[in-house]
């Protein structure tokens, strides 16, 4: 149980004395003492994700998928010290490093694997029915993604070591909160491009399952959800609704609706065939008007 405690502007955790290491925080950086439940919630669901992904990128050998399994695993390390940190020492530097870390940037290699399959999207429903070339939209956007989030990690260091020297925390935060904007307005460019390209697909000879189409958006609304709310985290309650929950419903949804199973087959052969029944058509009608 949390109860509140002001400690020159940091938290403290009576029912958790500091150990006083030399690797302890004054305070709690976490701005709560971290709970069981969250901590073997995240490990053991991430763990799962993870296995599944491992499993449906062997066997369907979808390896520009890999960034998915990627940051699970990222996950999985973030948890492991978020739990050591709420069972053996919350006020842990080093502990809180890995995890924010981890959970931090885990989140990139979700986006890069998003990219990634609108980028096979493009090439399966044609070029001509995206703003933007496949290749662009990965490297503008994973680009803008990593950016953003390294600064937000730099912003939200230079935070968290000012609260623990009693110094005002203000132009930091600005750092952070740049970076964050940065990350949702890209986000939002990227969730324009999608939609741009599911509409105009509309017209194109080939067809994708639209249950797959469906759980894309939702994850990519669930990762953009995340970003608008990243840093709402000075309660626990915020962090697992706001920054757990959102991830875990974007990594299961694209494990059910992997793109090894939904993206791989039909879409492309529905493309070629209907290409070809074109083609056929037009030589029939070269060839009615030869004779």
């Amino acid at each position: 149980m949390n109860s509140s405690a002001s400690y020159h502007g940091g938290y403290i955790d009576p029912n958790f004395p500091n150990p006083m290491g030399p690797n302890d925080a004054t305070i709690i950086i976490y701005g709560y003492t971290p709970s069981l439940a969250v901590g073997v919630l995240g490990v053991i669901l991430f763990t799962v994700a993870s296995a599944a992904h491992l499993y449906l990128l062997i066997r369907y050998r979808t390896w520009y998928f890999t960034p998915m399994l990627v940051g699970t695993l990222m996950e999985i390390a973030g948890y492991i010290f978020r739990l050591l940190s709420s069972q053996q020492d919350p006020y842990s530097v080093p502990w809180f490093v890995v995890q924010y870390f981890s959970i931090v940037i885990a989140p990139v290699f979700f986006s890069a694997a998003i990219y990634t399959l609108v980028s096979v999207m493009i090439n399966i429903y044609g070029k001509e029915f995206a703003p933007l070339p496949p290749k662009v939209v990965l490297g503008v956007f994973i680009t803008c993604d990593a950016v953003a989030t390294m600064v937000q990690i730099a912003g939200a260091a230079l935070v968290r070591v000012a609260y623990s020297n009693q110094k005002d925390p203000t132009t930091y935060n600005h750092i952070l909160l740049a970076g964050l904007a940065f990350q949702v307005f890209s986000f939002a460019v990227f969730l324009a491009v999608l939609t741009w390209t599911l509409v105009k697909a509309r017209k194109s000879p080939a067809s994708i399952d639209k249950g797959f189409i469906a759980a894309l958006v939702v994850a990519t609304l669930a990762r953009l959800l995340k970003g608008l709310m990243e840093n709402l985290s000075t309660h626990e309650a915020f962090f697992g609704c706001l920054e757990f929950a959102p991830i875990v419903v974007a990594v299961f949804l694209l494990t059910y609706w992997h793109p090894g199973r939904w993206l791989r087959f039909g879409a492309l052969e529905n493309r070629r065939e209907k290409s070809e029944e074109q083609q056929d058509w037009t030589r029939t009608q070269s060839a009615s008007k030869r004779h």
